[in-house]
């Protein structure tokens, strides 16, 4: 998982209004101007499904019609789930087409993250509310029910060409252009409006050694909050300079309240927190798989160093890499190469995603993971390169893979 993990917060404000057709005398349009013709009721039975609770999340600016001059507002949330801004959507999806270049893919890695995602909607739908978001897609008209018949037929896609021991027809653009609504994802980033393509940043599980002891190089813990201290918020109170000064350790004011999993470096540290999923191969000969847990509910700052930031997490061992998840215990277990971190408050989980490498070839991978630097986040998607042993390594693997690209979504007709 990418830094943050959600809260579950109710969003209890509603909209009063859904479709702007344009100004009168292009004059701007008042922020809690509210329209006299349209009714809750109507909003709430709208033909979008979800409509009330995904479009707009406080009341929207609204206008008189204008013929030919259509546009639907959507309301930016953050990760609190907050009201920040409203945007045209229009301007960010439009319908598209995918180019006629084949789609790299590896098949069985695709499929895992597929499958153990619609499980995380079957199992987790009631317990995290998040997966019932459309998001701005909403304002396409696509519903939860379209983003799992999506998810369902890549599966009985991938399947059935498995099983035939054939390429699978997912890597046809033909295939995909006649079975899938393409939509054109362009950028909308508030801090530099002149961007229109996706930014892709890359992401890796990198592998520290570490000590399961303190000592003098491997001197910095990595700590898991007590299962019986699990729902205690005694970590919110703390920065991550405060849990480095020492207060866990013997002799501090809250030693005993977590334990240490591991000790790493310093720099390891950083690198762990700031990619959520640590492969550790400690002094003893063993090996562990530690993923992000819980944050002390302080946000990551843009802009501001990894060692000044105050946000920090605590980590728990696992299985396998983590993506998204309401809970450590409910994460997504995700593979390289087809797994994306991204804004599902805004954008949402599980939605695939095509995007074109250096060469114009073109990748597909699945929403499965997220972070505190995608929420809110319409114009970047983070792409799980693997799992490296070094900077250098993965530095090198990522030259071949665009820093700006064009990016579609994928919704089964």
């Amino acid at each position: 998982m990418r830094i943050l993990n959600n809260q579950k917060f109710k969003i209890t404000v509603f909209i009063t209004s859904l479709l702007v057709f344009g100004f009168i005398n292009k004059q701007p349009i008042q922020k809690q101007q509210t329209t006299e013709n349209l009714s809750l009721s109507q909003i709430n039975n709208s033909p979008i499904p979800g409509l009330s609770n995904n479009l707009l999340t406080e009341k929207p600016s609204t206008g008189d019609i204008k013929s030919n001059e259509k546009s639907i507002f959507y309301s930016v949330i953050n990760e609190w789930q907050k009201y920040q801004y409203s945007i045209n959507a229009n301007q960010v999806l439009t319908a598209g087409k995918l180019p006629n270049t084949q789609i790299n893919l590896n098949q069985g890695d695709l499929l895992t993250v597929l499958t153990n995602t619609r499980n995380y909607f079957q199992k987790y739908s009631t317990e995290d509310p998040d997966t019932q978001r459309i998001g701005i897609l909403v304002t396409q008209g696509v519903t939860v029910k379209d983003i799992l018949k999506t998810l369902d037929f890549m599966m009985t896609v991938l399947e059935e060409d498995i099983a035939n021991n054939r390429k699978t027809r997912l890597q046809d653009p033909n295939f995909i252009n006649a079975n899938f609504r393409v939509i054109k994802w362009s950028a909308h980033n508030p801090e530099n409006p002149q961007q229109k393509k996706l930014r892709i940043t890359k992401y890796a599980a990198f592998i520290h050694t570490g000590s399961r002891q303190k000592t003098a190089k491997y001197n910095t813990p990595i700590y898991a909050i007590k299962e019986e201290l699990n729902q205690d918020k005694f970590y919110t109170k703390y920065t991550k300079q405060d849990v480095l000064s020492g207060i866990y350790e013997t002799g501090g004011k809250e030693f005993g309240k977590v334990k240490p999993i591991a000790y790493l470096t310093r720099s390891g540290l950083e690198a762990a927190l700031m990619q959520g999923t640590v492969l550790v191969n400690f002094t003893d000969g063993t090996k562990e798989f530690l993923n992000v847990d819980k944050n002390n509910g302080m946000s990551y700052i843009r802009g501001v160093k990894a060692t000044s930031q105050k946000r920090y997490w605590y980590f728990k061992e696992v299985d396998a890499i983590k993506g998204y998840g309401y809970k450590i215990d409910a994460k997504i277990s995700i593979k390289p190469g087809v797994t994306f971190a991204g804004d599902v408050l805004n954008v949402g989980l599980g939605r695939i995603i095509v995007i074109e490498d250096n060469q114009k070839r073109l990748k597909m991978g699945v929403i499965a993971d997220t972070g505190g630097a995608f929420l809110p986040n319409l114009y970047q998607l983070d792409f799980l390169a693997g799992t490296f042993t070094s900077e250098q390594d993965f530095e090198q693997y990522i030259q071949k893979l665009p820093d700006y690209t064009n990016a579609y979504i994928l919704v089964k007709k």
